[in-house]
């Protein structure tokens, strides 16, 4: 039996490209990244406080010693934010793709263990397989994964143990899984986890939840879906925004979904048939399902 409904407003934004979504110390953190902008807001204030960056900043994990781990567009960087988000010094760690412009920084986050994975994508108008996937850590710096080449890099998450690790191409309508091994950064078995069942939805952001399963955002579908470990697809919630583009599971009890989208890529005419779009929506689950995001060991 599948779930369907509908998810609520959160908070009215205009994100042109909101991702990257996560709860981490008792606030929702997400990039806008065309923006160039870091955005943390705790539920029950009026809205988000802010962090203009340098770059445009494509995913983002927060560190063990309180940092902020930024991917942007062409380079891995840490930052120290105080609690309004005004930045310290930022420090770059590592050149990304420098030899190719055409690729920038898109969706990522820490592997169980600790590690930074991300992916690139071809910001070119012709879309070729030419991104890449990497794990970037303080003691191995980055490294590339051994998967195919995409166009555009997303749906990055991991199992509940840790050894697979979940992705996409988002040209295409299907989430792929392979084996990971965090400490030596192989991959292996590169096989299909599920395919979007929605007409011209792409696979944009995903999370596991802590029953195992995976929540996906579907950009152009307007909305999010939750696949068991086997891919079947399980629940569908839709938001008022054609352009979801990543969910994550927190709040204080752990059982609120919330989702990211976007007014990039709209016309008049769907940006005034979807005003909403760009802000945050959400819903409270019936049960707490938030599996934390592990804490990059810096």
């Amino acid at each position: 039996m599948h779930l369907h409904g509908e998810l609520d407003l959160a908070l009215p934004h205009g994100a042109t490209l909101g991702e990257g979504l996560l709860w981490q110390g008792g606030r929702w953190w997400w990039t806008d990244i065309e923006s160039s902008t870091l955005h943390a807001w705790r539920p029950g204030t009026a809205g988000p406080q802010s962090c203009r960056l340098p770059d445009r900043l494509g995913s983002f994990a927060h560190t063990r010693s309180g940092r902020v781990l930024l991917g942007l567009a062409k380079r891995v960087a840490i930052i120290k934010l105080d609690e309004e988000l005004g930045p310290g010094q930022l420090q770059t760690l590592a050149p990304v793709d420098p030899a190719e412009p055409r690729t920038r920084v898109n969706d990522g986050r820490t592997d169980r263990s600790g590690n930074f994975v991300f992916g690139t994508l071809n910001e070119a108008k012709e879309k070729r397989p030419i991104a890449s996937f990497y794990q970037f850590s303080m003691h191995h710096g980055l490294r590339r994964l051994a998967l195919p080449a995409v166009a555009i890099a997303n749906s990055i998450c991991f199992s509940l143990d840790g050894r697979t690790m979940y992705f996409c191409d988002s040209m295409t309508p299907r989430i792929q899984q392979c084996d990971y091994d965090a400490d030596t950064a192989q991959v292996a078995h590169v096989r299909p986890f599920t395919e979007l069942d929605v007409e011209g939805a792409c696979p944009d952001g995903s999370v596991i939840d802590a029953e195992g399963c995976l929540w996906n955002a579907q950009w152009g579908g307007g909305r999010v879906a939750r696949y068991d470990p086997q891919g079947r697809l399980m629940a569908a919630f839709s938001a008022p925004a054609a352009h979801t583009s990543c969910p994550a599971i927190g709040g204080e009890g752990g059982d609120h979904l919330m989702l990211t989208t976007a007014r990039a890529d709209l016309g008049r005419d769907a940006l005034a048939a979807q005003p909403l779009s760009g802000s945050l929506f959400g819903l409270r689950l019936p049960k707490a399902l938030a599996v934390p995001d592990t804490l990059f060991e810096d």
